[in-house]
């Protein structure tokens, strides 16, 4: 009887599992997203990223990676129609960081609430969910704010790098701005907001646990933790990656998430769907 009973609820489980509607889910966003489908890219350092992870969670679910390697917000405002996005369940749109690094205006509210344009990334962030909601008026849109950044030196080309979010970007706004004023915009809007600017689990100083420099007086190289190694030059043209594989932490390469970063993106994301 005991036995009949489990076979019975086994198969009533079952049934409830593959009787779930399917639903997909659109992600917009820049490399972060894109290096889902590309673990080449980071020399294979990464095996799952936060949309698969997801996805795992909620079988449900299927992805579409709409991930633009080194894109910000505002060019892919400028280029929405031609971006092939289609009707979905769910819209999550990450993005910002990179508006921060290129010294973009952010803007403010007013700027969304007006639809100012592409003049600033608040400006973009309208033009976005205008196109969103266009494709599908009933499907939630999620923002999930920028993650704060160490010092990044991108793995398969050390010339391409930059300072972390500790020092406003050239033109003298900081990263927290960015997520700042995303977050006000999801309160604006009614949009749910993903903060992982402020997320505990993901501060600068935990995002990798150390840079390989050369001491500048004597040219040994050891570990500098932060916010020792903002103090030490690299020179990508003679000197090691700074970021071997015992640095990595939250990001493998000072920006770009490792598995444990993605983990925590995913956690925090899962609980929306």
């Amino acid at each position: 009887m005991a036995s009949l009973l489990k076979c019975s609820l086994f198969i009533f489980f079952l049934l409830c599992s593959f009787g779930q509607p399917q639903q997909t889910w659109l992600a917009l966003g820049d490399s972060i997203t894109y290096l889902n489908e590309h673990p080449d890219e980071t020399g294979n350092r990464i095996t799952k990223g936060y949309m698969t992870l997801v996805t795992e969670k909620h079988p449900h679910l299927r992805y579409i990676n709409q991930g633009h390697n080194g894109w910000t917000a505002v060019g892919i405002a400028e280029q929405i129609d031609n971006l092939g996005l289609v009707k979905a369940d769910y819209y999550t749109v990450f993005l910002g960081t990179n508006d921060w690094w290129a010294g973009l205006p952010i803007g403010s509210t007013d700027d969304y609430r007006n639809n100012t344009g592409t003049g600033t990334t608040s400006g973009a962030f309208r033009i976005i969910t205008d196109k969103l909601k266009q494709l599908n008026p009933d499907a939630p849109i999620i923002l999930i704010t920028p993650m704060q950044r160490a010092d990044f030196v991108y793995i398969n080309d050390p010339k391409n790098n930059a300072w972390g979010s500790y020092k406003p970007n050239k033109n003298g706004q900081t990263l927290e701005q960015f997520a700042d004023t995303i977050h006000a915009i999801g309160r604006e809007a009614g949009f749910e907001v993903v903060d992982l600017y402020h997320h505990p689990k993901l501060k600068l100083e935990k995002l990798i646990k150390f840079k390989w420099l050369k001491e500048p007086e004597t040219g040994t190289y050891r570990k500098f933790r932060y916010p020792s190694y903002t103090q030490i030059p690299f020179n990508p043209e003679t000197d090691e990656y700074p970021y071997p594989e015992a640095a990595i932490d939250m990001t493998y390469d000072g920006l770009h998430p490792s598995d444990k970063g993605y983990r925590v993106i995913a956690g925090e994301l899962s609980k929306h769907f």
